[in-house]
């Protein structure tokens, strides 16, 4: 089939992008690199820079990619910082994503698969399933609520199939060291390579359960690809819930072969992100019966893995957006008013 996978060439999607090229798809690979890197994409993929956000170039690739299929996993995720770029999570997430399947759907695609989140279930009694309903507690998740909502009515107008999976926590081999933002594995390891220390929000005690991309890749191409998986949601990652303070410790005893932390690289605990939901977790009951999905990577495994890989490429110095916040204000973390990490 043709697919268009968005967001290739960042961490998820780039390794979509190899899966489905393993399968035999022919694959168009769109990104905007502004979290990606052109080094994680595969030269069998056609790639194509596009910054969906901008109508008519989105419109363009649909049309030059004439996808059967979409994998969408471009998205600003940044689900702590959105409170502060509000904009940038309306245009990176609900806007180019109906900028992409507006013109797809007026060529007669026939299945798209939405690569949403965990946040969407909001504060709720974890774990969480797809039972729940959509209560999002901050911006990015309501941007991301609003993308499902769009996805299930125009399915229902227009007639083609979709499939919506919510990984969460996802970590692994190509993600962005750089991003200071997200993704507290690649902060933790990325701060670690720069003999910096950690920063923890709060007490620490906050739980998440973190997914291995090796698990967690496959099951969303595998399964979104699948005619079982059409107008269902999919909960997919790991159900070894820990807190931030356990993952922490994993770490650590990963990067320092079971040693102590070095002297001034000990956490430094930091007062509470706004709106930060205290536990987050999911079943996974429905992939496991309907797409038979299987979590066998353990978090200290996965680790294990990531650090190698960290190791291999390098530190990143952090990114920060060149603009700082499109809201600046003193209830931002202090690790992004002061750029600490």
């Amino acid at each position: 089939m043709r697919v268009l996978v968005t967001g290739a060439a960042g961490f998820m999607g780039s390794h979509a992008v190899d899966r489905l090229l393993e399968l035999g798809h022919e694959v168009t690979a769109a990104d905007s690199l502004i979290g990606g890197y052109v080094d994680n994409m595969d030269p069998a993929a056609e790639f194509v820079e596009c910054d969906l956000a901008d109508r008519a170039a989105a419109r363009g690739l649909v049309e030059s990619a004439a996808p059967d299929v979409i994998f969408h996993y471009a998205a600003d995720a940044t689900e702590g910082r959105s409170q502060f770029t509000p904009l940038s999570s309306m245009d990176n997430n609900v806007v180019g994503y109906l900028n992409t399947l507006v013109p797809a759907i007026a060529q007669g695609l026939s299945k798209v698969v939405l690569v949403s989140s965990m946040s969407v279930y909001g504060a709720q009694q974890a774990p969480f399933d797809e039972t729940m309903p959509r209560l999002p507690e901050d911006v990015y998740a309501a941007m991301k609520a609003s993308m499902e909502a769009a996805t299930e009515h125009l399915s229902a107008v227009h007639g083609f199939d979709y499939a919506v999976f919510r990984p969460h926590n996802v970590y692994g081999e190509r993600q962005n060291l750089a991003d200071p933002y997200r993704n507290v594995v690649a902060i933790f390891i990325n701060a670690l390579l720069r003999d910096r220390a950690i920063h923890i929000y709060g007490d620490g005690e906050q739980r998440r359960a973190y997914s291995y991309i090796g698990d967690v890749n496959p099951a969303i191409v595998d399964g979104g690809l699948s005619q079982r998986s059409n107008g269902r949601v999919f909960n997919i990652g790991s159900s070894e819930d820990v807190s931030i303070n356990q993952l922490a410790d994993v770490v650590r005893d990963v990067f320092f072969d079971g040693g102590a932390w070095p002297e001034g690289q000990e956490p430094i605990y930091l007062p509470p992100r706004p709106l930060e939901v205290k536990n987050a977790y999911c079943t996974h009951d429905a992939a496991e019966q309907v797409l038979g999905f299987r979590n066998v990577t353990s978090l200290r495994a996965g680790v294990e893995a990531m650090v190698r890989w960290a190791r291999t490429v390098g530190s990143r110095e952090p990114v920060y957006l060149p603009n700082s916040l499109e809201i600046g204000s003193e209830r931002a973390p202090a690790t992004w008013r002061d750029q600490l990490i």
